[in-house]
């Protein structure tokens, strides 16, 4: 899963932060063993009877065995030129009150503080191993049959053609399809959906599912590089690599902001015993120290990215991939939201509702030259032509020649006769007249030059497309169709699933066009989205704010094209997405203002003389591990 870049050099050594990183989730029993022991000599030294003779190698040792890994780690990044981490601060605190003969409180502090280090890593790591398991798609082996004999194999070494057997309780190793053997599959952690999948023969099925009750004999289709799966895992592993504003404000705020507070500390220490004739050096000196220990960022650094990577894995789990903090702080303010319709909005599911010939013609021969010319075409109004045209006529099979024109249809040349099947620019473009405009989506037929007559076509909404609409509406400002199909039809669905705003008979660019129009006319900072197969919508993909798959598990064009893909074709998902974007944000912000808030406080405390070392340690270490904690909640968003 995704490793957590540093954010900051402030925090490039912090044992929490490499964890969240990417580094061990979890500190060591030896780590735990150490503290305890400096633990017990901490104790040993406060309660011992004697003098300071007796105390002081006590205390030392006390000290070297929690702090030794913070001053070596102190000491590397001074010699690599990043001097101001929070290492550094607590080295130069630390040994500040052994100078000035505070020996208790440089060992607690230090004590302390890598306690609070321990248990910050303890629960970025839990975050870490939580999202790890989620996305654990990868299958451990592949059983492949080969003449009839079984052997388990690594899938990346399985060809395209070979058949994978996966068993009741085993994970589909391989994208394939199913040559035999029949039951259900458990798809929940690819798409977020909870019901089994009914899985039958000839039925294409997806490396990560899980057969729940039958044995099933799978072609393999793919190889594993370029499965559904390596591809959900590998937009994962990318996810970090996309910065929100708030990681990137955090990068630079923590560049500025310890060398600052190291300065402030200085003249905290300096300036009052030389302005104030009363003033002791080794009060201010002390406060000072007080002042660094509290300064240290790790709850800003750590608690931001953490957020962000925390909602990034709650998306996962609800069937939502989104591929940064970027793309979901973008999800969070979208302004408006425009859809492509077939497959998007409606089923995609197209039925023949009516055969309108022209004079002279039947309805048979119009089928007939429409499903000639359709016949090789993968497009859904394409299929429902030919379904009807085979269900009610002989379509025979017949040699032809194909141009098809995207956004207007097939031109097909067949034993002489050349065909027209699509839409009305197509007529157009070959000057058909006698056109008889119809209702919803039409396929317009034409045979060397003259008008044959018209097929109407139609396609439902989405079930719960319209409460899914309803619901995005209060949280998206406009919505937007944006189709191909014939405007009559787009505003049909529109009126059904109450958008207001529905344009159609649009090619790809004029979808880009008007998609532009809508980013021009959007006030500042507000976010264009837009919603679709991610294949047929490429170019008006590309141009959007913020690109939405929809249903696009298994389709690498639709995974390289959006910024967001929806595992299932559920319209509800999108509202989904947006509410876990916004709370994660607020997650986020509550650990920014928070940490600041705490750590102004203390700080002002501290150089008052109201605030302690260990005022100190909670104001650093105690802030830090409730900021982490705070940013696991997106995590656990339910729909």
């Amino acid at each position: 899963m995704s490793h957590l870049h540093h954010t900051s050099k402030a925090c490039s050594s912090c044992s929490a932060c490499a964890c969240a990183h990417g580094g061990q989730s979890g500190a060591s029993g030896g780590e735990w063993k150490k503290l305890a022991a400096s633990a017990v000599l901490f104790a040993a030294a406060l309660l011992v009877p004697g003098g300071l003779w007796l105390k002081l190698p006590l205390y030392v040792l006390s000290y070297l065995l929690s702090g030794a890994e913070v001053l070596i780690k102190s000491a590397r990044n001074i010699r690599a030129g990043e001097v101001f981490d929070e290492n550094f601060l607590m080295a130069l605190a630390t040994f500040g009150a052994w100078a000035i003969g505070e020996y208790p409180e440089a060992t607690a502090v230090m004590l302390f503080y890598q306690t609070g280090e321990l248990l910050q890593e303890y629960a970025a790591g839990k975050s870490r191993r939580s999202i790890v398991k989620l996305m654990d798609l990868r299958p451990e082996f592949a059983r492949v049959v080969r003449q009839g004999k079984e052997a388990e194999e690594n899938p990346r070494t399985v060809s395209v053609g070979e058949i994978t057997r996966v068993r009741p309780g085993e994970r589909v190793p391989l994208d394939g399809v199913i040559v035999g053997g029949e039951g259900h599959l458990d798809a929940s952690a690819l798409t977020g959906e909870t019901r089994p999948l009914t899985a039958t023969n000839g039925q294409t099925v997806l490396a990560g599912c899980i057969s729940i009750d039958g044995t099933l004999d799978i072609r393999t289709q793919k190889t594993y590089e370029n499965s559904a799966v390596a591809k959900i895992l590998e937009l994962a592993e990318n996810a970090a690599n996309k910065k929100s504003k708030a990681e990137k404000f955090i990068t630079r705020f923590a560049r500025v902001y310890t060398p600052a507070v190291v300065l402030v500390a200085v003249l905290v220490a300096a300036v009052p015993p030389l302005v104030w004739a009363d003033a002791s050096f080794k009060t201010w000196f002390y406060r000072a120290l007080i002042f660094l220990v509290i300064s240290c960022p790790c709850a800003l650094v750590l608690s931001v990215p953490l957020g962000f990577f925390g909602g990034i894995g709650g998306a996962a789990k609800n069937g939502i991939l989104i591929k940064g903090g970027s793309y979901l702080e973008r999800l969070a303010h979208i302004y408006t939201l425009a859809f492509d319709k077939t497959g998007t909005l409606t089923q995609g599911v197209f039925e023949v509702t009516s055969v309108v010939p022209a004079a002279g013609v039947s309805p048979e021969e119009v089928l007939r030259l429409a499903a000639l010319a359709e016949q090789h075409s993968n497009h859904p109004i394409a299929k429902a032509v030919l379904k009807n045209a085979r269900e009610n006529i002989l379509v025979p099979v017949k040699e032809i020649s194909l141009t098809e024109r995207a956004g207007e249809g097939v031109e097909a040349l067949c034993e002489k006769t050349a065909i027209l099947a699509g839409n009305k620019r197509l007529m157009e473009r070959f000057n058909i007249a006698g056109l008889q405009p119809g209702t919803g989506t039409c396929v317009y037929v034409a045979a060397n030059g003259v008008y044959k007559g018209r097929i109407e076509v139609g396609d439902k909404p989405k079930p719960g497309a319209k409460d899914a609409v309803l619901e995005l509406k209060k949280w998206v400002k406009q919505l937007v169709i944006l189709s191909g199909d014939a405007p009559e039809a787009v505003q049909q669905t529109a009126q059904e699933l109450g958008i207001s705003h529905a344009y159609g008979g649009l090619l790809p660019g004029g979808k880009v066009e008007k998609l532009e129009s809508f980013i021009k006319s959007a006030p500042a900072g507000a976010v264009i989205a837009f919603a679709g197969d991610g294949i047929n919508d490429a170019p008006v993909l590309a141009r959007a704010d913020l690109a939405i798959a929809m249903g696009a598990l298994g389709s690498d064009a639709a995974i390289e094209a959006a910024d967001v893909v929806l595992m299932t074709d559920e319209l509800k998902k999108i509202a989904v997405g947006i509410r876990i974007s916004r709370k994660t944000l607020l997650v986020v912000k509550q650990n920014i203002v928070f940490a600041l808030t705490v750590k102004a406080a203390v700080l002002v405390l501290g150089v008052m003389g109201l605030a302690n070392m260990w005022a100190a340690v909670f104001a650093d270490v105690g802030v830090s591990l409730l900021a982490v904690c705070n940013s696991l909640r997106p995590l656990y968003f339910k729909e």
